[in-house]
């Protein structure tokens, strides 16, 4: 080795960046993973298929956070679609594992035909931000709900997570999901719910699954996916990057790639990829390093270690389910408080859309679900209506400026961390 690569070694390594990227991808499994498990058992999912959706998930965000990181020395963060796996929770629930497929092909597509045509920036403008926050937090709610539900029955367990969770906002906000967990398993196996007997170290195999396309699903679930994605995930991920100054990375490629990326794993249960925010903002700020110029790395670490994890995809869905089912939905409500915060605020902070946003909301929590189709669908159709009768029109798009603030950073991905510039956690990754 030249004495040139053997002082690059160490700057790639070094500890700023290899942290961050550990933080970001610890974060984001931790704070969001119940949920994509939770969403593979929706569609029918064994241990082969939720092995297969871990592999699929990390081998995507790897890749694409390592090749567009090193493609435009940027720190380019991606993640899987937390929302969209909410989603995919209730709106799978007697979809076939081929049809699941089908849809995600469909949202994959979609989201590679923004990215080409340049559509994104118009697409989203059609959508007014109140009913798409308002469209979130419909989805999200039954897991914040889900929460407090838990602890009738196993009130040690959900009530040790909420208590670390509140005292960990207070004084190491970075690590209060991980701590809750922590915590959380420690409850669990001193009260003998814990199944270690079920932990096996094994590597994932990919299980292909050939797609079918059902109308009902593709209204439903596919759609919905697209939406969500779009407008709660990559809009505050472009965020991101913007406020910490990296305008020069355009956008149209990274909507492109991932999208791409997606296509061509969905097949093996990759639902969603995208842009992360706030996992992203933490490869983005100077905790990464010093010199903006090398924050790349951390996003390259960052997929390293979410390849990783795809790798080992057997063993966190095996770790999975050895954990008590109200230890995973009390994390995963915890990692979703503050995403759900966070809508509902966007949803009512504009008057003259707070009735169609609640509208929304309220449509989209109910559950109903009409001619096979799911209320994520026609709580956005409520919403519309009701505005466009009140209001008369729907404008280009309303409760936002047309270029995107960092403050957008908080409608996404897994919270429990801080944005580049603060310490408090924000609200998928």
């Amino acid at each position: 080795m030249s004495e040139i690569d053997h002082q690059k070694l160490p700057r790639a390594a070094s500890a700023a960046a290899v942290s961050a990227g550990l933080i970001a991808v610890l974060v984001g499994v931790t704070s969001s993973a119940a949920i994509v498990f939770a969403a593979a058992k929706a569609a029918g999912a064994g241990p082969r298929e939720l092995s297969s959706w871990m592999l699929a998930l990390g081998v995507g965000m790897g890749v694409t956070c390592i090749g567009l990181s090193l493609r435009y020395r940027a720190p380019v963060v991606t993640a899987w679609s937390t929302p969209g796996a909410a989603l995919l929770v209730s709106g799978l629930d007697g979809v076939t594992m081929a049809q699941a497929v089908g849809a995600f092909i469909v949202s994959a597509a979609l989201i590679v035909l923004s990215g080409i045509t340049g559509w994104f920036e118009r697409v989203m403008g059609r959508i007014p931000v109140p009913l798409a926050a308002g469209l979130l937090a419909g989805v999200l709610v039954q897991f914040g709900t889900g929460l407090f539900a838990g602890m009738d029955g196993h009130f040690a367990v959900v009530f040790s997570i909420f208590a670390v969770y509140l005292l960990g906002r207070r004084l190491l906000p970075r690590y209060a999901i991980i701590l809750a967990l922590a915590v959380g398993v420690a409850v669990a196996a001193a009260q003998g719910s814990l199944r270690p007997g079920r932990i096996r170290f094994a590597f994932a195999e990919p299980v292909f699954t050939a797609p079918a396309f059902s109308w009902q699903v593709i209204v439903s679930v596919a759609l919905p996916l697209f939406v969500v994605t779009m407008a709660s995930q990559n809009l505050p991920g472009v965020a991101v990057l913007r406020g910490d100054g990296y305008d020069r990375v355009p956008v149209s490629p990274l909507i492109t790639w991932t999208g791409s990326t997606n296509l061509l794993l969905a097949p093996f249960g990759c639902f969603g990829l995208n842009l992360a925010a706030i996992t992203a903002a933490i490869c983005t700020g100077r905790e990464a390093h010093e010199d903006p110029e090398r924050r790349y790395l951390a996003g390259v670490w960052a997929g390293i270690f979410y390849l990783c994890v795809g790798i080992l995809g057997g063993t966190v869905g095996s770790l999975l389910t050895a954990l008590p089912a109200a230890l995973i939905l009390g994390i995963a409500g915890l990692g979703l408080l503050n995403t759900i915060g966070n809508s509902l605020a966007s949803a009512v902070s504009d008057d003259n859309w707070r009735e169609a946003a609640v509208v929304t909301f309220l449509a989209t929590a109910s559950g109903v679900t009409l001619l096979g189709v799911g209320s994520a669908f026609w709580g956005l159709l409520a919403g519309a209506l009701t505005a466009a009768v009140t209001r008369g029109r729907l404008p280009r798009r309303a409760g936002t400026s047309r270029k995107p603030t960092r403050a957008a950073a908080a409608h996404s991905a897994p919270p429990g961390t801080p944005s580049a510039d603060t310490t408090e956690p924000l609200g998928e990754a």
